[in-house]
């Protein structure tokens, strides 16, 4: 799940880090018997790495066991796209297949199929691993990407489709896993098939505690039932848990993470790196952020954003909360990986560029510090309690909604 899921996400992130003019110039000649123009090869260059945010965006809003499967083969096909657009000599194949990796990973199913199958007192340590298979694609697409592996001129089409080996074992894999139990309960109303699950998953045992919770939850969805995207976001009483939701995955998007991942290359090789060296300190960078990753296996809820939104929605909440979220991180992943909102402004601040990054990250840090609630060995239902109590100046949400009920 890890490996076929956001291992690729972030593999596909560093893989095209630096770049490779050579097969858009050798390309265009043969076509047009001129060399291209550098402002063309800048803009086929940044269709090439946006392409994939915008395969993002619109995968963002599919989920399921069966989309897990679809997504799997879509990277599938977009893998052969790739291997064979340099004996096409094509560019625009290169950037299909980017597309359709970003839409076969625009879905979170990672951390949205592992929300639902963990156990409460470990539920935020397994669904963070979504955050440090992340980090591993990353490394893993800045190590296969050194010259002396896969970074070289001749194999660099070879280089972004390595993670299609995983992509072929999840299709194989996925239909032999059990459904969520939480699924399977809550929503399908089967006992004896979320019994059967949980046992595949946790071992022999009866659950009575487990399925209690799950029906605690199911008499909340009763009274509550599944919302569209429009709805949750019209609905007062999970409004704190959309605006902790946007707040961090905003500071999250837009801490220059994205930005030095992507244009690495460039960023330190403005920095003064010399070219031969930047692949190397790029690998620093893999490896800090899998450290970090690792180590937000913590206590506290702001080390890890990556489990929010299977921590703070309920069942009936959660697939539309999966949808915006997906949305809202593909949005801000395109917009940070537009060439102009990164090196405008590098050029405006020099290298006091990344100040900007800093002036959102810590108005978000004192939003976490000071309101996300602990959720830490707490049922949904207790977490989605301690949200409606969030008041601000002596007012909450949910008071102004029983205001406008009454009137």
């Amino acid at each position: 799940m890890g490996f076929g899921g956001s291992f690729q996400s972030g593999y596909h992130i560093t893989g095209l880090s630096s770049p490779s003019p050579h097969f858009i110039n050798s390309t265009w000649y043969d076509r047009y018997k001129e060399p291209p123009a550098p402002q063309k090869v800048t803009m086929i260059w940044s269709l090439m790495v946006s392409m994939y945010a915008v395969g993002g965006l619109f995968g963002a809003v599919n989920y399921g066991k069966l989309t897990m499967i679809c997504n799997s083969l879509i990277s599938i096909i977009g893998a052969v796209i790739m291997l064979t657009s340099k004996e096409a000599k094509s560019f625009e194949m290169i950037i299909v297949a980017r597309t359709l990796y970003g839409y076969s990973s625009g879905v979170s199913l990672h951390l949205m199929y592992l929300g639902e199958i963990s156990p409460r007192k470990i539920r935020g340590r397994v669904t963070l691993t979504s955050a440090t298979f992340t980090s591993l694609g990353k490394l893993s697409g800045q190590f296969f990407g050194l010259s002396e592996i896969l970074g070289g001129q001749d194999v660099w089409h070879i280089l972004l489709c390595v993670p299609v080996c995983f992509s072929v074992v999840q299709v194989l894999v996925l239909p032999f896993l059990p459904e969520a139990p939480r699924y399977l309960f809550i929503e399908k109303g089967d006992d004896i098939a979320c019994k059967s699950a949980l046992q595949s998953l946790w071992g022999n045992g009866d659950y009575k505690e487990e399925m209690e919770e799950m029906l605690i939850e199911h008499m909340a969805l009763e009274a509550s039932p599944p919302k569209s995207p429009l709805q949750l976001l019209k609905n007062r009483t999970v409004r704190w848990q959309l605006i902790t939701m946007f707040v961090i995955y905003c500071c999250n998007q837009m801490s220059g993470m994205t930005a030095i991942s992507t244009f690495s290359f460039d960023i330190f090789l403005n920095a003064g790196v010399p070219r031969d060296k930047i692949r190397y300190v790029t690998l620093g960078l893999g490896i800090s952020e899998i450290l970090t990753s690792i180590s937000c296996v913590s206590k506290k809820p702001w080390a890890a954003t990556a489990t929010l939104s299977s921590e703070i929605f309920i069942q009936s909440d959660r697939l539309a909360a999966f949808v915006l979220m997906g949305l809202h991180r593909w949005f801000l992943f395109a917009v940070m990986d537009s060439p102009l909102s990164t090196f405008l402004p590098q050029h405006a601040f020099s290298s006091y560029c990344f100040l900007l990054f800093a002036g959102v990250c810590v108005p978000g840090s004192l939003y976490t510090f000071f309101l996300l609630p602990e959720t830490k060995g707490k049922t949904l239902v207790d977490i989605s309690e301690e949200f409606k109590a969030i008041t601000v100046c002596g007012k909450s949400f949910l008071e102004e909604e029983k205001v406008e009920t009454k009137l």
